[in-house]
């Protein structure tokens, strides 16, 4: 596949649903048809999507919260040292900050220990805590790490040190010696904080605590950190998550954070109540950028400072970092691709590349970039010294990371991960076997997949119903986030008005049906060819911010060159779709035959073919009106 081409998009079109779900829902019909193609099949359920619920006493679903906040009570009385160990992505440096502002409010003598990503490696290790306990500090506490530190831990027990931990990853198969454990899964399987990363974790900690010690106003800005930690995770939007982020962005743009106010300031956010989004693609990047770049203890102090000078010009460098890790981000992308294209016209199932010079802190993201680029999994790998290298890998749905590391975990030194993402080290003599390896995991995938990306689009939109009305009924369903994603619409038969490329490889087109006119944005685009004159496009709608105005757009995740008829494929079998002339509908089965219906005026489907009663047949019509643009 050449760099400047788009894999192919297989199209899976929504499945049919009654002609009008959920109608005592307050919502237009397309959203409703989103929350009922999502499983959303009673008012009731909607009503947690749109109003989520209070969660519950968290003491009732942490076997040891309890004991972890008596501990704390005991720390605080007698200014104790409390040694807070996190970890150096924005998770776990705002659960740090969340955590030490807490405690120094309500008497502890807090202690940031965050470990150096070059030096250290990821959380708590054993220099650590020995350094710790010569410092005097009896107790620590992990946020968003912990779980895989058992060297850590056992050196801990030995130093008679007590440990509350909390982490998110997936716990080990032997127990823990620790003084308390929170996690996610030890919570009953309902939970509703199940979906918690590391910052909510601390978040539950220290608001539990300031209650017990009948001192809110110890919480500060924790709220605000907790949403800042939670979205930059990407944690799922679900249960407790999606009650404390949505009661929590509606205030964030006030925080009384002033490092996360110099932050906004930078990014020019502070004139309105902030989305998930721009936390994701604004004040995320820029927290991020220090932990892969520079000192973690930046953010902590930007996110504990005091003073508004002090909070800009560590606000400051941080959004600096982030210049850099953009630029070097750019520029082991570009190095990348030239290797890729050296390569020939098609890359390897699995695609590896390895140069010495290239930045651990950065080749995740780049690993991200490629695997877009190429539709394939991508590991980047990094020199590490002693004849290693540490790598970053990225994966397609559907292809798991963890499972292929651990299938190739002969040639491995260290690996971890999940579906998506993971990471490993290897000797570089062994780097070319397991390449081997991983392509013949790679080639059976894409055979099984096609070598296509599968866009799903969930409901239609014309045009003209892309308006503030649609847009106001949209916000209602935010935050979207893991596990409650922006809506995906598709609009069939667009003309195309004007396309014209932009700064940064964006593609900007002009689309119309009938009279209606909307822009759209395609981030990134890699094909250089023009777009076809009519299209059907899927696409996500967003409000652009712009030197002081607000225009809505869409923003392309696929498109496909507009075809008037279409076909519906079972097994073996292809049957036709089309319009007639007449404006009926026109199934055409593999003999020929032809069957007519028609969509009425108040959308029900009218046919005076007896073979339509057929469920098979309903069925087939049913998306034929789909998939011709006739129904949501």
């Amino acid at each position: 596949m050449s760099s400047s081409e788009h894999p192919t998009w297989s199209w899976q079109l929504p499945r049919p649903i009654p002609s009008d779900p959920l109608p005592e829902v307050p919502l237009p019909l397309p959203l409703r048809a989103v929350l009922v193609r999502r499983g959303v099949l009673d008012s009731s359920t909607a009503t947690t999507i749109l109003e989520p619920p209070k969660p519950p006493d968290p003491c009732d679903h942490f076997p040891d919260l309890a004991k972890a906040i008596v501990r704390l009570q005991g720390a605080c009385q007698i200014a104790e040292s409390v040694a807070i160990c996190g970890d150096y992505d924005a998770d776990g440096m705002t659960s740090t900050a969340l955590l030490m502002v807490t405690l120094k409010c309500l008497g502890a003598q807090p202690i940031a220990a965050i470990p150096n990503r070059k030096s250290e490696g990821y959380g708590l290790n054993r220099d650590m805590v020995t350094r710790l306990h010569e410092q005097g500090t009896r107790l620590i506490v992990t946020v968003d790490n912990g779980v895989t530190a058992q060297e850590a831990l056992q050196e801990a027990e030995n130093l008679s040190m007590e440990v509350i931990l909390t982490d998110h990853h997936t716990l080990p198969d032997s127990p823990l010696n620790v003084l308390c454990l929170l996690h996610p899964s030890v919570t009953p399987q309902d939970s509703p904080y199940r979906c918690l990363a590391g910052v909510g974790l601390a978040y539950l900690l220290a608001s539990s605590l300031a209650e017990a010690m009948d001192c809110k106003e110890a919480i500060g800005p924790a709220r605000d950190l907790f949403c800042i930690g939670t979205v930059a995770d990407m944690a799922p939007l679900t249960g407790a998550n999606r009650a404390f982020l949505r009661e929590g962005l509606t205030n964030l743009h006030r925080t009384r954070c002033k490092g996360l106010r110099a932050l906004q300031r930078l990014a020019g956010l502070e004139e309105r109540p902030l989305k998930a989004e721009d936390i994701g693609f604004q004040l995320a990047p820029r927290i991020n950028a220090v932990g892969r770049l520079g000192d973690p203890q930046l953010v902590v102090k930007l996110l504990t400072v005091d003073n508004e000078d002090e909070a800009m010009t560590l606000a400051r460098q941080c959004d600096q970092l982030n210049r850099q890790r953009k630029d070097l981000c750019n520029a082991i992308e570009a190095e990348a691709i030239a290797l890729v294209e050296a390569e020939g016209a098609t890359p390897p199932p699995f695609l590896m590349l390895a140069q010495n010079h290239w930045h651990h802190g950065v080749i995740g993201i780049v690993a991200a970039r490629l695997m877009e680029r190429y539709f394939r999994p991508t590991a980047l790998l990094a020199g590490e010294g002693d004849g290693r290298l540490r790598a970053s890998v990225r994966a397609p749905s559907g292809f798991a990371v963890n499972d292929s590391l651990k299938a190739c975990a002969v040639h491995l030194d260290r690996f971890g991960g999940h579906s998506a993402a993971g990471g490993f080290t290897i000797r570089a003599e062994k780097v070319g076997a397991l390449h081997e390896a991983l392509n013949k995991l790679a080639s059976n995938w894409h055979a099984t997949v096609g070598g296509g990306v599968s866009i799903s689009p969930e409901t239609l939109l014309k045009l003209h119903e892309i308006n503030l009305d649609l847009w106001n009924s949209l916000q209602q369903l935010e935050p979207f986030g893991i596990g409650h994603p922006a809506p995906l619409f598709w609009a069939r038969n667009c003309l195309v008005v004007d396309q014209h490329r932009m700064r940064g490889g964006h593609l900007q087109l002009i689309l119309a049906q009938g009279d209606c006119q909307r822009r759209a944005i395609a981030w990134r685009w890699i094909s250089e060819a023009q777009v076809p004159e009519r299209i059907d496009v899927a696409f996500r709608i967003n409000m652009n911010h712009w030197q002081g105005e607000e225009r809505l757009q869409m923003e392309v995740v696929a498109l496909r060159a507009y075809c008037p008829e279409i076909n519906l494929h079972r097994k073996d079998k292809t049957y036709r779709c089309l319009i007639d002339k007449e404006g009926e509908m026109v199934l055409v089965n593999p003999k020929g035959e032809v069957l007519k219906a028609i969509l009425t005026s108040n959308g029900k489907l009218k046919c005076t073919d007896s073979r339509a009663r057929h469920p098979y047949i309903n069925n087939l019509i049913e998306e034929g009106l789909i998939g011709l643009g006739l129904r949501p």
